[in-house]
């Protein structure tokens, strides 16, 4: 199975709805590429919303760290939304979770885009106190 990816638009950032795996041969390419000419089009503010995606390895994690510093270099933002909790211990442990801004659903991920709204980001750290407590270790 291949990475699908479907664009649309909210408020005018472009939203990436990702379905599938993104790993290595599996969508890498595709999201990097794509992220590529929306860049290059002019579109820096972008929120890709991982609610579908089935798994994340390394070179997919690499892909998104591409995306980001390509898109900051430009002044732009990538926002990540409906970020599976299994991959976001991945994050975690890689210690990405610093890097990108994550957001429960995709209406506040765009609403970080714009400077006068109330942003309601993720709490990565009530994550790891919840999974603490549960005896779930990282």
């Amino acid at each position: 199975m291949s990475l699908h990816i479907e664009q649309r638009e909210s408020e005018g950032i472009v939203i990436l709805d990702l379905k599938g795996p993104l790993t290595s041969g599996h969508g890498d390419l595709e999201l990097r590429d794509r992220l590529s000419v929306l860049h290059q089009s002019g579109n820096i503010n972008i929120v890709l919303n991982l609610k579908d995606v089935s798994h994340i390895d390394s070179t997919g994690l690499g892909t998104l760290v591409f995306g980001l510093a390509r898109l900051r270099q430009a002044s732009g933002k990538l926002a990540l939304a409906n970020v599976n909790r299994a991959h976001l211990k991945l994050f975690l442990l890689t210690e990405l979770a610093i890097t990108f801004e994550f957001f429960n659903d995709e209406h506040d991920a765009v609403d970080s885009f714009f400077p006068d709204r109330e942003l309601k980001r993720f709490d990565i750290l009530e994550f790891v106190q919840q999974h603490e407590g549960d005896g779930n270790s990282m």
